[in-house]
């Protein structure tokens, strides 16, 4: 693990930030991965096996509060560090659809990031790809008529991908032509239809010899384009997470089979080799893998995702196909909490006093009453307990020479700030005792 005294100012605030706000920060989850030590050498091992030239498929189950988002973005940033490019797709049924695999391959270029770009990457992805083509083709034996020299190698780099998707070397060669001639309006618009963008201006499409926007069984093909682009570009390969795909259980039957069975498709893809490089993750709740409105309905889905958790959690299988998070214990929120006072404290007015008054005493009762105001579900209660812990408490504390919050702060939890799950294990918790066995709910 990171030392917290390592950490760099920057760090820091977008940690503190982050959690201050109640999200996940985008960086610097290696000092907060509390009880994922399990899964760092099963990881590394994929990493390597994409690197390689593989392909892996993995799926992430957990309730709410687990720890999904965390895990896919410790995933993500530790595989930057080894190279690799990576985006995020949240799965929504009017934002992005899986069945739509042409918007699902949008949102993957929308939100590409390497080590050097946060978001939006595909321009220097693509720039850096030319500029390596560039000099690659300076380097051959016999160099002729320079831009000439790297479209020749472009198309012999694109070969097998100009099978499934001839329109995306095109497309990119095109790109080239516009650069070299200063046509940056043209070369704008040829990138934009290159990430999936609709609406590209017809007189554009035509100087490519493309036309319409990308379609459903395109995308497959440009996905395999990317993946090749980034090879050539000596990136180790792409992490694609598919956020929240539980979310599919509420959308109407039709919608919900066929993005089960875009999503077969795509794992279907991957073991037949087609996209070498591809490390494609994927997040849902236990009751979306067990449930007969999610996996279940689609059975060679379901069969390719079964994985026995019958077993004690200390002995799952990290390779395993699909693997579990238990979600937070009293013991790990503690030490969670004891290492974002850490790094809060290593850039405060007075690193001593913060330390001193928000001992582990303090956070142990922190979380317990922040875990009471849950219904005493610990496992969902990570995000706010360090939401109050930094905006509430350790902001006050640096900002107040008299303030100890043992005196002079009481918790409150306001339903306006929980997620749909903490609003739920709220309302039980605040729930009157039942007068009777009628007035008892149950989850059915």
């Amino acid at each position: 693990m990171t030392e917290i005294s390592g950490i760099s100012p920057r760090r820091r605030k977008d940690i503190i930030d982050a959690l201050r706000r109640g999200t996940v920060p985008q960086q610097g989850l290696d000092v907060l991965a509390v009880g994922l030590s399990g899964f760092e050498d099963a990881v590394d091992e994929e990493l390597r096996t994409v690197s390689d030239g593989g392909a892996v498929f993995k799926a992430v189950r957990g309730e709410y509060g687990s720890g999904k988002t965390f895990f896919s973005r410790w995933l993500t940033e530790r595989a930057k560090r080894a190279g690799f490019a990576t985006t995020e797709v949240q799965i929504s049924e009017t934002e992005t659809p899986l069945h739509k695999l042409e918007t699902v391959y949008r949102r993957i270029t929308e939100n590409l990031s390497t080590s050097t770009t946060q978001s939006g990457a595909l321009r220097d992805v693509v720039d850096g790809w030319f500029y390596i083509l560039d000099h690659d083709a300076k380097d051959q034996a016999a160099p002729s008529e320079g831009t000439q020299d790297t479209l020749d190698l472009l198309q012999r780099r694109l070969s097998g991908v100009s099978k499934e998707a001839p329109a995306f070397s095109a497309v990119l060669r095109q790109y080239r032509l516009a650069q070299a001639s200063g046509d940056s309006a043209e070369a704008d618009g040829l990138l934009a239809w290159l990430g999936g963008q609709p609406h590209v201006a017809a007189s554009v499409k035509r100087a490519a010899g493309v036309r319409g926007d990308l379609d459903h069984f395109g995308a497959l093909g440009f996905l395999q384009g990317l993946l090749t682009v980034l090879r050539d570009s000596d990136y180790a390969g792409l992490i694609v997470v598919f956020d929240e795909v539980e979310t599919l259980q509420r959308m109407r039957s039709d919608v919900r089979e066929r993005s089960l069975n875009a999503l077969r498709q795509l794992m279907d893809e991957i073991d037949g080799g087609r996209f070498p490089g591809l490390y494609l993750l994927l997040t849902g709740t236990p009751a979306f893998f067990d449930g007969q409105q999610g996996i279940q309905r689609l059975p060679p889905l379901a069969q390719r995702l079964q994985t026995d958790f019958t077993t004690d959690a200390h002995f799952d299988n990290p390779r395993a196909t699909q693997i579990r998070l238990t979600g937070f214990t009293p013991e790990s929120l503690l030490e969670v909490g004891s290492r974002v006072r850490d790094i809060y404290a290593s850039g405060a007015k007075d690193s001593e006093r913060v330390r001193s008054i928000v001992d582990d005493d303090y956070l142990r009762d922190l979380a317990v009453a922040v875990g009471g105001e849950l219904g005493g579900r610990t496992g969902v209660a990570p995000r706010l307990f360090l939401k109050k812990l930094v905006s509430d408490v350790l902001d006050r504390v640096d900002l107040f020479e008299d303030f100890n919050p043992r005196r002079d702060y009481h918790l409150t939890v306001s339903t306006d700030e929980l997620t749909p799950a903490e609003r739920e294990a709220h309302a039980r918790s605040n729930r009157p005792p039942a007068g009777s066995v009628d007035e008892i709910e149950l989850d059915v």
